[in-house]
């Protein structure tokens, strides 16, 4: 009988509830968020042999527990929240806000769901999410810390400071700065402390810079083929995109990145408006490589900007215009690196060799973009002896690829 198990996951605890088809509760279990939770969860549901796991946002608190699930070869789908608070918003019985209801909830959704997001097992695509993340974090606080080392020179200096403010710049100032009073003496200080923070800041990005740039080419990509595209973009849309082929088409693409207008049409009238919606980090890298496009006057982006300008459209529309033209530009590399990922994989006759090197190829998605020369992120979630298998296979895999 085939069951699946909806979780409602919490940091200090994960509740599961087993439904079969008929969506009928066959059984629940809350066990503590703890090192035992896998091996209390998998104890419970052995009882089902045919069972799917769906977890409610696989991608944040219910991370750990999917890749471990993964892991142990579990099946396991992704169920995003909106989708398990309209299923209790519009149930008729147990409409009550109780973890228990909630994975019952999350259950329903993955059996109603046609196209549930399977999970799969992170590969290298997650090591450039995080260090995009890295990034995009250190800029937003070397923004917070320039506003406060501003506002100080503010009130040190009349008329503050013009211009970008840089450390360098910055330090030349304070040093040229002669307190007057206790209290312009005190600013001062704050001053040399908030520059500090800004050099600290700025150390942080640059080395941040250096691994995604080694990130971006391990992995070989052809995302910076195009112009406008470098190693912080690429690490962004590669991290942040995953497996392209989950995307039907590119219209699919550009809905997920933004940069495909909403209809808001009715009756006859048809309108379109800007979208706001999708992944806001990757609709701002695609951002990002538009604008460089448009300062460049020799690149084909900018003639394409200026075409459409000439057309009548404003210079947003016309950026908006170019950013879908990039995101077409995105996923069209993005499938000739998932093709030429899987080629790599194939043998000479088409077949994935022998049993070593399909265990390794099964246990990541098959749209993988990267080789072995960047740490392998999954495999402290594995258990000491599926590691070792998992490493003599990869040792095998490479021995074949050198021979071939």
């Amino acid at each position: 009988m085939a069951v699946i198990i909806g979780i409602d996951p919490h940091k200090g605890s994960h509740t599961a509830a087993a439904l079969d088809k008929t969506e009928g509760v066959l059984g629940e279990l809350r066990v503590r968020s703890a090192a035992t939770q896998l091996e209390h969860l998998l104890a419970w549901a052995v009882r089902w042999p045919e069972r799917t796991w769906a977890i409610e946002g696989a991608g944040g608190l219910g991370y750990l527990l999917a890749q471990q699930l993964i892991a142990a070869g579990e099946r396991v789908v992704d169920v995003q929240p909106k989708l398990a608070a309209r299923v209790r918003l519009l149930a008729t019985s147990s409409t009550n806000k109780n973890d228990p209801n909630d994975a019952r909830s999350v259950a329903i959704a993955a059996l109603r769901s046609p196209e549930a997001k399977e999970v799969q097992a992170e590969d290298h695509a997650a090591v450039m999410k995080l260090w995009a993340k890295r990034r995009h974090d250190l800029v937003s606080a070397r923004t917070r810390v320039v506003c406060r080392l501003h506002a100080v020179l503010c009130e040190l200096v009349p008329g503050g400071f013009s211009g970008q403010l840089y450390a360098s710049r910055a330090a030349k100032m304070l040093d040229q700065l002669e307190p007057e009073n206790a209290v312009a003496a005190a600013r001062h200080e704050l001053g040399r402390q908030l520059l500090e923070d800004l050099r600290r800041v700025d150390e942080q990005m640059l080395e941040t810079k250096k691994r995604i740039a080694l990130a971006v080419a391990a992995s070989k990509t052809t995302l910076t083929e195009i112009f406008g595209v470098g190693p912080i973009v690429a690490a962004t849309v590669i991290g942040y995109v995953g497996d392209v082929t989950r995307f039907a088409s590119s219209d699919r693409f550009a809905a997920y990145n933004g940069t495909a207008p909403i209809e808001v049409s009715s009756g006859p009238r048809k309108i379109y408006r800007l979208s706001r919606r999708g992944n806001r980090r990757l609709n701002h890298a695609i951002h990002m490589a538009a604008v460089t496009q448009i300062r460049n006057l020799h690149s084909e982006g900018r003639t394409y900007y200026d075409r459409k300008v000439a057309e009548g459209k404003t210079g947003k529309e016309a950026l908006r215009a170019l950013k879908r033209r990039i995101s077409d530009a995105l996923f069209r590399q993005l499938l000739i690196d998932t093709q030429q990922a899987r080629k790599s994989i194939m043998g000479p006759g088409g077949q994935t060799g022998n049993d070593s090197v399909a265990c390794v190829t099964d246990s990541h998605p098959d749209g993988r973009l990267f080789g072995e020369a960047t740490p392998e992120p999954g495999t402290t979630l594995r258990p000491a002896a599926t590691a070792i298998r998992s490493k003599r296979s990869r040792t095998a895999s490479r021995k074949i690829e050198r021979a071939s």
